[in-house]
């Protein structure tokens, strides 16, 4: 696995374990429902846009259909947590984490950019494996433990079993890459 993808999925992981509450009287308050909301949208886009991306530039028949069902799967999630968020009156705020997605999903798209062929496909499954498995930390370790409202914290079960099922799939595609 490339480096970078390595960096960005650490970036996920430890960003969503810091302390996010800003302006928060404790250092050590989790980030907020508005802030989680924010994080779950931003992480989902930046998957988003990673997809797109295999499905215009991937040249595996298998890397494109993932990228596909990644646009698929979590453009669904946005929009259940954007109508829940509408729904319970919650701004999603802005915060390091959600920041931090997306600028390490910048920084993948573009080295992803450069790319062709059969490096492109590996190094996008490569982040895919990594990303996936970040989230799924991020979901255990800050977004449930730290959701107040039971309905965002009910949304964010709900997909977790579709984020291990990416995460599956990925290293499945990962270990056929590898040969």
């Amino acid at each position: 696995m490339k480096s970078s993808s390595i960096i960005f999925a650490c970036a996920l992981a430890l960003a969503a374990g810091a302390a996010l509450a800003q302006g928060s009287p404790s250092a050590d308050a989790g980030p907020t429902d508005a802030q989680i909301a924010h994080i779950v949208v931003t992480a989902n886009q930046v998957d988003i846009n990673a997809g797109k991306l295999a499905v215009s530039k991937g040249s595996d028949k298998e890397v494109k259909g993932f990228g596909k069902q990644m646009v698929t799967d979590h453009t669904g999630v946005n929009k259940q947590a954007t109508a829940l968020v509408k729904k319970l009156k919650v701004k999603p705020e802005d915060n390091p984490t959600s920041k931090s997605l997306m600028s390490g999903g910048e920084d993948n798209l573009k080295k992803l950019k450069a790319l062709k062929g059969k490096d492109f496909d590996k190094a996008y499954i490569d982040n895919e494996v990594a990303y996936h498995q970040a989230v799924l930390d991020a979901i255990d370790k800050t977004l449930v433990p730290n959701a107040k409202n039971e309905e965002l914290k009910g949304l964010i079960v709900k997909v977790r079993p579709a984020f291990v099922a990416h995460l599956e799939h990925a290293k499945m595609m990962q270990a056929s890459l590898s040969k």
